[in-house]
């Protein structure tokens, strides 16, 4: 990762290239996103450059020794801490054990959450943690002799999800860590970090990313046409995360509008069978795409009722969706847009609660027959 990888954040990029170059470099930093702003990729660019021996003015090289283990993940003075779930049973209880996946997120995709690192995991629905046993590897690698960096760099990304315990063992050696050594720390809930740990580091706050910027990475990398890479960017209310996430749904919300179309005709014509036919294709799509397309619903409620007041700013539909719009909007009014939602909101609560989806999508068209036509 490189600083011109990482988008946006030109002034924060600035200041840690600035900070570098002069040889003030705080031992402890904690970088504060809100997701997907670029805090984890802009902390290992960071790293990169303290470590550069040919670097410019604006990044690293990319050729020198150091550059080229940074390339990998592999430099013997990079280390990572990162939450990981334990497995004993097979002998999976540090980062360590964790970090051939961990290389191969962070060369897939630098902007990731944490469900994405779970899935990598394979870990199911555990929750994970920083343990306390971690706090006796960081120690021991950080009392090592540096190989030949310039500065050793312990990278925390989510350092709220250290266990008590390891909190408080790495305190310490967040106050004064060994000659040469850098801490970066990585948090998406800084108020959640033990705050003995938030006193001793130097806080960065991150930004959301300009929609200016997300735009021209939509349409250099994502090879989005410029109206697609506005439309995605201004959902994506600068979070890079969220915006990859629009752009691999965006099939399966073709399939939602269509079925929403459906549904909709069905309760306004009062088509019976229609109704019982939409039931029992939505109940085949499974428990969480049930969830999602309710979850849909309610956006196309809450847009269709929007656009009735001209205000294009206001709005958050596609091309397609928009379409739609001028046609239904005129449905979705002050008598009826509450009642909707609330009836939406009450399908999606009775599946996560494992209520039969075909009794649920029926009912749901029929009390949307009552509603539709105020």
């Amino acid at each position: 990762m490189y600083f011109r990888d990482v988008i946006g954040q030109a002034d924060i990029k600035q200041w840690l290239i600035e900070s570098a170059r002069k040889n003030i470099v705080p031992h402890a930093q904690l970088f504060y996103e809100q997701g997907g702003t670029g805090a984890f990729p802009l902390a290992l660019a960071y790293s990169r450059y303290l470590n550069c021996t040919h670097r410019s003015e604006t990044d690293a090289c990319g050729y020198c020794p150091s550059c080229l283990k940074y390339n990998e993940l592999a430099h013997p003075d990079l280390h990572f801490a990162f939450p990981i779930i334990s497995r004993k049973e097979k002998k999976k209880e540090t980062c360590d054990d964790y970090l051939p996946q961990w290389r191969a997120l962070l060369k897939k995709q630098p902007y990731f959450s944490l469900d994405q690192w779970l899935d990598c995991m394979d870990t199911g629905n555990s929750q994970a943690l920083i343990y306390t046993k971690e706090s006796e590897e960081i120690m021991r690698k950080l009392s090592l002799r540096i190989y030949e960096a310039d500065y050793r760099t312990l990278l925390v990304w989510l350092p709220e999800k250290l266990q008590q315990a390891c909190a408080n063992k790495l305190l310490k050696i967040i106050e004064e860590p060994p000659a040469h050594t850098v801490i970066l720390l990585v948090s998406e809930a800084p108020d959640m970090v033990l705050g003995t740990i938030q006193s001793r580091t130097q806080r960065l706050n991150l930004r959301s990313i300009q929609t200016g910027d997300m735009e021209k990475v939509l349409v250099e990398h994502a090879q989005l046409e410029p109206e697609d890479a506005r439309h995605v960017a201004r959902l994506a209310g600068g979070n890079f995360i969220k915006a990859q996430e629009i752009i691999s749904i965006s099939e399966e919300n073709t399939f939602f509008l269509e079925r929403f179309k459906e549904m909709m005709r069905n309760s306004w014509a009062r088509n019976v069978k229609g109704m019982k036919a939409m039931a029992e294709t939505i109940a085949s799509l499974g428990r969480e795409r049930q969830k999602n397309y309710l979850a849909y619903c309610q956006h196309l409620i809450r847009e269709n009722f929007m656009y009735r007041f001209q205000a294009p700013e206001l709005n958050y539909m596609n091309k397609m969706e928009a379409d739609f719009a001028t046609k239904f909007a005129p449905y979705i009014n002050e008598r009826n847009v509450f009642e909707l939602m609330e009836e939406l909101a009450k399908a999606e609560q009775h599946i996560a609660q494992n209520t039969n989806p075909k009794m649920v999508f029926f009912d749901l068209s029929l009390r949307i027959t009552a509603l539709i036509r105020r």
